[in-house]
Parts: structure tokens; sequence; C-alpha cells
């Protein structure tokens, strides 16, 4: 689902920053301890298949820091966003980690996108002391590590997955049901998680398979869907690859549902699926944005509309600057410590986002995160809300 188109607007998205630091850029190392600049860095793929949601986050991010930096200039300090791209790759995120955690004014991380990512970068922060919060990242290892830096606003996939087993056994009536993932954190939790739950549900798994993230031709575990006659095709795994898998699988005249995660949950899905992605479902642990007074804000700054995660950027970056404001003020207004930060941003227990309430709890998880059901009738982004269910 890479967005070529993605590409050609990163030049002209990456504002008064005016670089996509984690392109080849070393940042700025500690060149501002001591002055009044706030630095907040963003992870996320602006290149590479996952580009599309990881750009929709830092421009979500970005729009939330610059509506607060009058309130910082006021406190005595400025605020600076500093994008890094990851590329959706644990090297590349780990690689950027280590430029964000030397440069000491950097004060908060609003990323990643994919777990896989988010779980070993975030190693780094906590060396560091640098508070993180996810937009999307929803592995159960991402917070089950306990770290006092990683945070998340979405649900977990221990949740998600269940949400969705339940509603395709319960509502879709899934009887024989083919799962396939994509061998990432991400994609094979989530596959695991539906599994186990669609087995407890009275479902048969008539085939569990992998494929390889970036893999363009699926015959081979097609084929075998084929074979197999199930009613429900499960995918764990993004859009890139979801797209196709879907494509090809009504080219071969399969028929049966498809359901997948909210790796699935973009617009660059039905780019790529066309009018094969009518009849597919998905569950996200995002809610539907498109009419919000920030959806107008969002398209009128970037000209471009609303992703599922854009909002979610968003309603990170205000919680991070929340806490990051708390911190300055409980130090009689002087630039807090990273530790004062942290604890600060994970003591948030009630803020109301712009679509998601937000309260963390002892390991970073937000009590309030739900799991939206959706389906495409037709190939057009959104898809069509069927539900949502809480914790």
């Amino acid at each position: 689902m890479l967005s070529k188109k993605m590409l050609s607007i990163l030049a002209t998205t990456v504002l008064s920053v005016g670089f996509v630091a984690g392109c080849g850029s070393n940042s700025t190392s500690g060149e501002d301890k001591g002055s009044n600049v706030i630095k907040i860095a963003t992870q996320s793929p602006l290149s590479g298949g996952s580009a599309t949601l990881g750009e929709a986050i830092k421009l979500g991010a970005q729009l939330a820091l610059d509506e607060e930096k009058d309130t910082f200039e006021k406190l005595g300090y400025k605020l600076q966003l500093v994008p890094y791209d990851d590329q959706g790759d644990p090297k590349k995120g780990v690689a950027n980690a280590q430029l964000i955690g030397s440069d000491k004014a950097v004060y908060g991380v609003i990323g990643h996108l994919n777990s896989g990512v988010t779980i070993p970068s975030s190693e780094t922060y906590e060396k560091y002391s640098i508070p993180m919060i996810s937009p999307a990242s929803t592995a159960t290892d991402v917070t089950d590590r306990k770290l006092k830096t990683v945070n998340r606003i979405v649900a977990r996939d221990d949740f998600q997955g269940p949400a969705g087993a339940e509603y395709a056994v319960k509502e879709l009536k899934a009887k024989n049901i083919f799962v396939i993932q994509d061998k990432t954190a991400y994609g094979q939790g989530l596959a695991d998680a539906f599994k186990t739950a669609a087995e407890k549900e009275g479902a048969k798994i008539v085939g569990f398979e992998g494929i390889t993230v970036g893999e363009k031709d699926f015959n081979g575990v097609l084929n075998q869907v084929s074979k197999e006659k199930p009613d429900l095709v499960y995918f764990g795994g993004l859009y890139a690859e979801g797209g196709l898998l879907i494509k090809q699988a009504r080219d071969k005249g399969i028929t049966a549902k498809f359901m997948g995660g909210d790796g699935l949950d973009s617009s660059t899905l039905v780019d790529i699926a066309g009018d094969a992605v009518k009849d597919t479902y998905l569950t996200s642990v995002a809610g539907d944005a498109s009419k919000t007074q920030f959806a107008k804000d969002y398209e009128k700054k970037f000209n471009k509309k609303v992703e599922s995660y854009s909002v979610y950027g968003y309603d990170s970056m205000k919680v991070m600057l929340q806490g990051i404001q708390k911190a300055i003020e409980d130090n009689d207004k002087k630039l807090p410590s990273h530790e004062a930060v942290r604890d600060a941003v994970r003591g948030i227990k009630e803020y109301k986002g712009e679509l998601t309430q937000v309260g963390f709890d002892e390991k970073g998880d937000n009590k309030y995160a739900k799991i939206f059901i959706y389906k495409f009738d037709a190939p057009s982004y959104p898809a069509k809300l069927e539900g949502e269910i809480s914790q």
C-alpha cells in the first residue's frame, strides 16, 4: 500500500523543520541543550509500503503541535517537530531512536505505526527516559514489558483479535475460516489472537499460512484457500499485501468474505483492491474522524483527507504536550528532566481527545481504547461503521 504519491509530498509536508530526520540527517544532537527549545520527534514510515498511514501519523501530530505553540511560548519555550522516517523497518527505527536519544532537546516521541518497530526502538527510549506514545501499535508485547516510557492510546491485539472472531462467528456466521498472516510481530500476533478466539467460538480453522511482507504474487496460498473452500478468509497484516490478496482472490473466483485488522484500515487498500474490496470487513482500533472539525482543519492545512491514524497522531501529540506542560509547571516553569516528563505522561488518567479518551494504566495501555467494526460496501474510503466495542 505504499503510496508513491506520499513520497512526492514529503518535501512539502515537513514544514518548518525543513528536513526529514532519519533519511540521512544526523539530527541536532545536543545542540539545543540548555536552550528553550523542546523537540518532539515522530517516528513512522514516511517511505515504503506503509507510508500512507505513517505520514498520517506525522501530519496529525504536526497539526496538534502547531496548535500548542502559543501556549508554550507563554511558558517560555519553543516547540519543534522532528519527523523521522523509520521505513517500517526495525533496524531503521532503532538507528533513529539512537539519534533521538543523543539529542537532549527531544522530550517525547509520537510513534511508531508498526509494533515490530515499536518494540526494539522503545528499548532505546527507555535507556534515555524519553516517553513515547504510539497512535497505532497494537501487539501485546509493546506494553507487556512494562517499560516506564512506553504508552499507547489504541487497543491491544488481545482485545482486537477476539472482537473480530466474535463478530465473524456470531454475526457473519463463519464456520470454516482460513487464516493468513504476514509473519510480523503485528500480523502474526493478531492472527494468533483471532484464531484462538474463533476456535473458542466454535469455528473450524481450515488453514493457517504465512506470507512475506513485500510479496506480490499470492497464487500459492490462494490455491490452498480455493482447495479448502472456507466461508471467511482472515488476514493479519497490512494493506499493501492485504489489498493484493483480496484482488487476486476475487480474480481466482474465491467468493469467501474477507476480514482483517486495523492494518487494512487505509484508503490505499481501496486503491489496490478496487471493486474487489466490496464485502471486506475489518476491525480497527481507530474510529472514524472523517466528519469531525479535526478532519476539516487537517484537510485545510495539508490539502488531503484524513486517514485512520491521522487523529490518533493528533491526540497522541496533545497528550504528550499536556504531560510536558505539567512537568514544566511542577518545576516552577524551569525545563524539567526527561524522567519528570516521562512520569507526567504516564500519570495522565483523564484526557478527552478529539476522538478518543485517554487514561494510561500502570503498563501504559489506554483503559478507554475501543475496537471498531467496519465493512466495505463499495470501493470507497472510509468503510461503513458497523459497530464499536468497549473494553
